[in-house]
């Protein structure tokens, strides 16, 4: 799980105003915006697409000093405790084990993270930027729970999980990351080579409560 700094490549993945490439979401086919529900107070789940964030996954020993060197980039203290997460700005770190953290952003800060990381962490570490294989789903409304118990065995209720708590775990048949972001919100994110089935799984696990899509 060591790294040489000298020896990697750091690749800006956000194309510059002037590419002849752009960066799309995994559900670029399907138009979101064109089916955005200005009013979404009659359905039951809302759902929007965080498209195109930058997202870094760390993995270095709890017991590390370079923990602190990592915390002092992130300027947020790394999630300990297990099934946990921190959120401050734009900016979410995730538990995913105890030697593990996903880091979220936006896609135009990652290359700069990135770039910190590999100067200031020299030691027995691992940083993946993985930006263009996620993609991160917003769920809410008064059904978004019972929406989800069709789609994951996890116990969903308040007491069990609580806002900000995070778990990695089977989601209709493919696999997310959940994050509670509030009483009735929930984020997953999601491999980009599934999103498109997740997303046509919640339109189907959706159709009782009624189905909006947010900007």
């Amino acid at each position: 799980m060591s790294e040489t700094n000298s020896a990697v490549a750091i690749m800006n993945q956000v194309p510059g105003s002037d590419a002849d490439v752009r960066g799309e979401s995994p559900l670029h086919h399907v138009g979101l915006a064109d089916i955005t529900d200005q009013s979404t107070g009659d359905a039951g789940v809302v759902f929007s697409e965080a498209g195109l964030l930058g997202h870094l996954t760390l993995r270095c020993e709890p017991s590390s000093p370079l923990i602190a060197v990592a915390q002092t980039i992130l300027g947020i203290a790394l999630p300990l405790t297990p099934l946990t997460s921190v959120e401050q700005g734009d900016l979410v770190v995730r538990w995913i084990a105890p030697d593990e953290w996903l880091i979220s952003l936006p896609n135009d800060q990652v290359f700069d993270l990135e770039t910190r990381f590999r100067a200031e962490m020299n030691g027995h570490h691992s940083l993946v930027n993985g930006s263009g294989g996620m993609t991160v789903y917003k769920l809410r409304g008064r059904h978004v729970v019972d929406m989800l118990k069709k789609s994951t065995p996890v116990d969903l209720h308040d007491s069990e999980f609580p806002v900000g708590k995070v778990v990695s775990t089977v989601f209709a048949k493919s696999g997310a990351v959940i994050r509670r972001t509030g009483e009735s919100e929930f984020e997953l994110v999601v491999r980009r080579s599934f999103a498109d089935y997740i997303w046509l799984w919640i339109q189907d696990a959706s159709q009782e409560y009624g189905l909006a899509v947010a900007s």
